[in-house]
């Protein structure tokens, strides 16, 4: 058997190496002149007699072979309280030590059969009254993914920890919500609304709900994510912690409504500023799903920190700092529709909207010059809203708040304005200025301040003239580039006001360009 003299702790006394072994087998008596060796980890004795320490290793050898892996460790614990149960009580090792999947997948399986009621949440879904699956602020070391039962609703796992083992499946995760008859996605797929119909979570099947995971850190140990859900209803993951993960901290796959709050993910522990910043690649929240939402949540390290693969989803609150643009980092990256963000803190990384369509990005903060991208897949924006929003950058920097990566050809119901910004290039649909100069002819160039490239869709001037007037015939005789050109007939010493927009209603033609 195999020691792990790394992990191991440092025993300094005899008294704790009592306190140890203790923990370790439950109440026994232990005497100096017998001491009885861990199965698994080598107790490192350090500043103790000799004689101790030759005792330690006469027994150690007993020990070994008397013990296997796989035996369950005693505990006092018991196996469930009413209807809080407790893996500590089906042999799961408190100290990481020991695998504890098998006794953690037994406390599940148990909590959910021993319900006898009958009664359902959504049809097939059993209640299971509130049933609590407690960790009890142990750290649990899992070979293989904890996988709920399916057709479980109404039961919470709460306050612990879940340690990938070195043996992890690295294409899996810590905890998994998902039905033999589930059709998973692939990591590129968008999963779309069917219609607007009140029946719409009944057309796809609904293997849980009302699942809450609550105060638990999943640390995925570099050997895969942390929790997926597949075709749940109404799950909450609230007060978590996500560590580690090299996939997704968070996936989630169709159904609806799941409830993702005060959490914090994050590849590697930092504070910002990390030297492998540039080679962070995993994403910390992936919604491949409808109607979700994401609150008050902070992602310090991740490729990307969320990815909003399905419609309707909110998210708002939220912190990213989780991998700088300049290294390609992400901070949200839109793939559908319907998509609010708000509130949230985009911090020296970027939003990514692939072809908008009905979202809008409101009352948040980019700094580092982090911006908002607008990329073209097909080529069509329809119903953008980005407003009341604060840019903070490099004073010498003209990087714009708005930039476009691709053509667009369809665009419509667009609304960029009200923005404000320190050191980058404001970008706006709506642009105002004022030419002054004495002549025929004023022009007042937009094309440094629209967002969008020779289009202008309304447009609004009017000349003062001040005390010396004269009266004189003037018309708008030219819109190109974003430019537009006002000429007279007599020349005028006076100021040219000119206001336009990039806004246009759906099927609306632009008589101007």
């Amino acid at each position: 058997m195999k020691l792990m003299k790394e992990s191991a702790p440092r025993i300094t006394t005899w008294t704790e190496m009592k306190r140890q072994l203790n923990y370790r087998f439950g109440p026994n008596e232990y005497t100096q002149d017998k001491v009885v060796m861990k199965d698994k980890v080598e107790l490192n004795i350090v500043n103790v007699e000799d004689k101790h320490v030759k005792k330690l290793y006469e027994f150690q050898t007993k020990l070994l072979h008397k013990t296997t892996a796989a035996a369950p460790l005693p505990s006092t614990t018991p196996k469930s309280v009413g209807r809080v149960f407790y893996p500590i009580g089906y042999g799961a090792d408190p100290t990481g030590g020991q695998d504890s999947s098998d006794a953690i997948l037994k406390a599940m399986e148990d909590a959910v059969v021993s319900d006898k009621q009958g009664l359902e949440l959504m049809p097939g879904i059993t209640d299971m009254g509130g049933a609590v699956i407690d960790l009890q602020g142990a750290s649990f070391k899992i070979n293989k993914p904890i996988r709920l039962p399916a057709f479980t609703g109404n039961i919470v796992i709460q306050g612990g920890t879940f340690r990938a083992s070195e043996s992890f499946p690295t294409d899996r995760h810590l905890v998994e919500l998902w039905s033999s008859n589930s059709i998973k996605l692939d990591n590129t797929e968008v999963a779309k609304l069917d219609g607007f119909s009140d029946q719409k979570v009944q057309t796809h099947g609904v293997y849980y709900e009302a699942i809450t995971f609550r105060d638990i850190l999943f640390d995925s140990a570099f050997r895969g994510g942390g929790i997926f859900i597949v075709d749940s209803a109404r799950i909450r993951i609230v007060d978590c912690f996500f560590l580690h993960f090299m996939t997704q901290g968070i996936l989630v796959q169709k159904g609806h409504e799941t409830f993702i709050s005060t959490c914090f993910l994050g590849e590697h522990p930092t504070v910002g500023g990390d030297r492998r910043e540039r080679d962070f690649s995993g994403t910390a929240i992936d919604l491949a799903s409808n109607d979700n939402a994401v609150t008050d949540v902070a992602i310090f390290s991740a490729a990307i920190g969320i990815t909003l693969r399905g419609e309707a989803n909110i998210v708002t609150g939220v912190h990213c700092y989780n991998k700088a643009t300049y290294f390609g980092g992400v901070g949200i990256l839109v793939k559908a529709g319907q998509t609010r963000i708000d509130n949230s803190y985009l911090d020296y990384n970027s939003i990514i909207i692939e072809d908008p369509s009905q979202v809008h990005v409101t009352n948040g903060f980019f700094l580092g010059e982090g911006n908002i991208v607008l990329k073209a897949i097909k080529g069509r924006i329809s119903g953008l809203t980005v407003v009341n929003n604060m840019f903070t950058g490099n004073a010498k920097s003209s990087k714009p708040t708005i930039s476009l990566d691709g053509k667009f050809t369809k665009i419509d119901q667009v609304v960029i304005d009200q923005n404000n910004v320190n050191g980058m290039n404001l970008k706006s649909t709506t642009g105002k200025l004022v030419v002054a100069g004495k002549g025929t002819k004023w022009t007042a160039d937009f094309s440094s301040l629209l967002v969008f490239p020779n289009k202008i869709n309304h447009v609004q001037y009017s000349i003062y003239q001040g005390s010396a007037q004269v009266f004189t015939g003037h018309a708008l005789t030219k819109i190109s580039d974003n430019a537009v050109v006002v000429e007279s007939e007599k020349e005028v010493d006076g100021v040219i006001s000119v206001v336009v927009d990039q806004y246009n209603m759906s099927g609306e033609q632009n008589l101007l360009m």
